[in-house]
């Protein structure tokens, strides 16, 4: 494949989200997170926060680096608790009672998403399956490119330059 066809296909899935491809690297990242302590039985704990709306009413934000499917970067894993009113006590007497989703951040490979910053995202439902959007397509990719809503359209308004509200401490790529 020359260069400039490697480079039309790098961009064609950056521009998608929910396909093969991405459920499969969703797979790769969850394995990771679970390899990690970050999601699964038995996963790290920390005192949540007040949160608000896409993610939960509290949260919990891990940074870490990860290897996934070969490719290491920067993993950001928010564990998203509900319902609104819950507290964070009532999160910390039984988290799996409260825990609604867990949003996911990875940087890849330079190429990937140049536009914006080459991050790949998922939204994994508590067992680890991925959540889907009304239309059926899997929360795995570069989920909102078309910038009519989803994480990419939300997270590019971010300080820093960075899509990351938590922390401007990683600085863009």
């Amino acid at each position: 494949m020359t260069a400039a066809a490697l480079s039309a296909a790098s961009t064609l899935h950056a521009q998608s989200a929910g396909t093969e491809a991405d459920i499969a690297d969703a797979q790769s990242v969850w394995n990771a997170m679970t390899e990690a302590g970050l999601a699964g039985p038995g996963a790290i704990m920390t005192l949540p926060y007040d949160g608000t709306e896409p993610h939960g009413m509290q949260l919990e934000t891990f940074f870490s680096e990860a290897t996934a499917d070969g490719h290491s970067g920067l993993l950001v894993v928010k564990r998203n608790y509900g319902p609104e009113g819950v507290s964070a006590e009532d999160v910390l007497a039984d988290p799996d009672a409260h825990l609604a989703a867990i949003t996911v951040m990875f940087q890849r490979e330079d190429g990937y998403d140049p536009d914006n910053n080459n991050w790949f995202y998922a939204k994994y439902l508590p067992d680890g399956s991925l959540d889907e959007n009304p239309a059926g397509m899997a929360l795995a990719g570069a989920v909102g490119h078309d910038m009519s809503g989803g994480c990419i359209a939300c997270h590019v308004g971010a300080d820093g330059d960075d899509y990351l509200f938590t922390t401007d401490a990683f600085g863009s790529e």
